[in-house]
């Protein structure tokens, strides 16, 4: 195995472990990357959640207070304003969803399901965890979730309620709870599939231009032991060769290149000149 092959598997080996462990590093950053601003599209959805809530309770309601005594109104509740808008918002994004999931809901259409009634039952478990956060598998493809606990108001009895809404929703479900209880929680669900395939991407693109630069340097670096190393010293071992044999017409070796073989050619021709002394000698 010459030198030049030796020196290009040493390089390929390098460049090889190099370029896994850029991509590996790479990979891990850009998932990461890609979590946390799933995360942050979440954080947005539920914090525009409590800001509609907010904005239902604080100024929509009392303009309904005096019809309300006559016939309840589902657009009064600030959670339904909340889920309403988020409805409309999946028209055109169907892979992204917001849940007020309840274990026992006014409205049967908040009841929470096996896996929103898991994460209610982990916050009643531990109340001073105020957010949860988890990927599940959905049909749309991997989703990102961001939870926060939903307590009971202070007045969770039937006699405290309107008599509208007990004619709407009866007097069975969304009661009996105790106050600041929790009884569900707000979910957000984010598309996974978007932010990874972007990642992904990124990533294909910066292995592709690491490839294409180790490709390059490898190149240019043997370009230049060819020139600089392999052919001089192949040149050096000609002559040696001819000298070895008797033939005492060959050239100079040639004192050019790196300082490391300009010593090589002294060396040489001294020992060449030592020798053809030594075989005049002889002869004489």
């Amino acid at each position: 195995m010459n030198l030049l092959v030796r020196i290009n598997l040493a390089l390929a080996l390098a460049f090889t472990l190099a370029t896994l462990a850029v991509g590996w590093a790479c990979s891990t950053m850009l998932r990461a990357h890609a979590k946390q601003e799933a995360l942050h599209e979440a954080a947005l959805m539920i914090d525009s959640a409590g800001s509609m809530r907010a904005y239902t309770s604080e100024e929509i309601v009392p303009l309904l207070n005096a019809q309300m005594a006559k016939d309840f109104l589902p657009q009064s509740i600030p959670s339904y304003a909340a889920t309403q808008n988020f409805l409309k918002l999946r028209d055109h994004h169907p892979d992204y969803a917001y849940r007020e999931a309840t274990l026992n809901p006014t409205n049967l259409r908040d009841h929470a399901v096996d896996w929103e009634a898991d994460i209610v039952q982990k916050f009643r478990n531990d109340p001073h965890t105020q957010e949860l956060v988890g990927e599940r598998d959905t049909p749309m493809g991997r989703s990102l979730y961001l939870a926060r606990p939903i307590q009971a108001e202070p007045k969770c009895v039937p006699a405290a309620a309107p008599a509208s809404l007990i004619a709407r929703y009866g007097g069975n479900n969304g009661f009996g709870w105790e106050p600041h209880e929790i009884v569900g929680a707000q979910l957000v669900s984010v598309p996974l599939a978007a932010a990874t395939a972007n990642a992904d991407r990124i990533f294909r693109s910066v292995m592709t231009a690491i490839v294409a630069i180790l490709a390059t340097a490898l190149v240019i670096v043997n370009i230049v032991l060819y020139f600089a190393v392999v052919r001089p010293v192949r040149h050096i071992a000609r002559l040696a060769e001819e000298v070895s044999l008797g033939n005492t017409a060959a050239g100079e070796f040639p004192a050019r290149g790196s300082s490391e073989l300009k010593d090589l050619a002294r060396s040489f021709n001294r020992m060449r000149t030592s020798l053809a002394k030594a075989m005049k000698l002889l002869d004489s």
